[in-house]
């Protein structure tokens, strides 16, 4: 089991940016990490709950959800909010609106759509493994006082 993990929520905490100078100002960003554990009710059946993810094991699911909000006057436009992926985690990439990066947040795009170079010199497809980055890019304006949420899982490796 994996302790200290808390130290790990604040880097990613700190770590998820808005794009835009504009949005830096106006966007308020919180992420939350949660860890989904199974457990049996009174009636033997399954129960998926989610838990504080300040301990993790290998093979733990993890949801991550980052809570937006303009806090600003005006509307903000064209927001991008971008959380890295860390080394110990494997993306689940099930939103259809979700971009990715493999190269640390060079190149975005689905995870379909990127290539990698192998050793010998050929190309592979990307797997949910080399993801660095994941990335949503709001397509509205974001009016102020209006907030939302985005999430997504990973597994700990």
């Amino acid at each position: 089991m994996i302790r200290g993990w808390g130290a790990f929520a604040c880097a990613l905490v700190a770590a998820t940016v808005p794009s835009g100078a504009m949005a830096r100002q106006d966007i308020r960003l919180e992420t939350q990490m949660f860890v989904e554990r199974v457990h049996i009710d009174i009636n033997g059946r399954p129960r998926r709950v989610l838990a504080s993810a300040d301990r993790i094991a290998p093979g733990d699911q993890l949801i991550l959800v980052v809570n937006w909000r303009n806090e600003g006057s005006q509307p903000v436009r064209g927001l991008a909010v971008t959380n890295p992926i860390p080394r110990g985690m494997r993306l689940a990439v099930s939103d259809p609106n979700v971009e990715v990066s493999i190269d640390g947040g060079q190149r975005w795009g689905r995870l379909q759509d990127q290539w990698l170079p192998t050793p010998l010199g050929g190309t592979r497809r990307a797997v949910p493994a080399d993801i660095t980055h994941v990335r949503w890019m709001m397509p509205d304006d974001i009016s102020p006082g209006e907030s939302g949420r985005l999430s997504y899982r990973a597994t700990v490796r």
